[in-house]
């Protein structure tokens, strides 16, 4: 929303309820959500890496065996995406789009999350479980298999279940944190 005037601090505090994202300053909470969720998706990857590693070698191929043509869901959708455009793309770049793609499904939710967030109900760490909970259950046990760029959730192990969930989890905290430090900031 543009404003016919310049707003005094004491105005914007009112509209905002003290966070700094007016009601009309969706583009501000929505940048500030994407930096966000690329610092949730790096803090996920570390504990997705760390809980992958302590995992029985058994759940391991039971995952892998349920991979979509052997591949994580963002490696099927790029590989999916330069079939379809009819681009060669070489390991590394296919391995980019791949990572762009995972970073995606951090940064847009982020933005839209950080755009809405004032008007959501709870607060701190609350706020940010069931907002990763949210995309859990969208992305990794919904669209992900609707999209056939991952098997259904029967077909991979409870651990990888578990460490999606976790993963998340940390996800929501870590950019509803980082969503706080950003609004205290200015």
């Amino acid at each position: 929303m543009v404003l016919a005037r310049p707003v005094s601090c004491k105005e914007e505090t009112t509209m905002t309820g003290g966070n700094g994202n007016a009601n009309g300053s969706l583009r501000a909470g929505a940048v500030k959500g994407a930096v966000a969720g690329a610092v949730g998706v790096w803090l996920m990857d570390l504990v997705s890496t760390a809980m992958y590693e302590q995992e029985d070698e058994a759940a391991k191929k039971r995952e892998e065996a349920a991979r979509v043509e052997g591949k994580d869901p963002a490696s099927v959708a790029a590989a999916r995406i330069a079939l379809a455009t009819g681009a060669e793309l070489s390991e590394e770049r296919q391995g980019q789009a791949a990572t762009a793609i995972h970073y995606a499904l951090g940064v847009v939710p982020g933005a839209v999350y950080g755009a809405l967030r004032p008007r959501l109900g709870g607060s701190g760490a609350g706020r940010g479980l069931a907002y990763g909970l949210a995309l859990f259950l969208l992305n990794d046990e919904g669209i992900g298999p609707a999209l056939g760029l991952a098997a259904g959730p029967t077909a991979y192990p409870w651990q990888a279940h578990a460490r999606g969930l976790t993963a998340h989890l940390v996800l929501g905290v870590a950019t509803d944190a980082v969503l706080d430090l950003l609004d205290r900031a200015g």
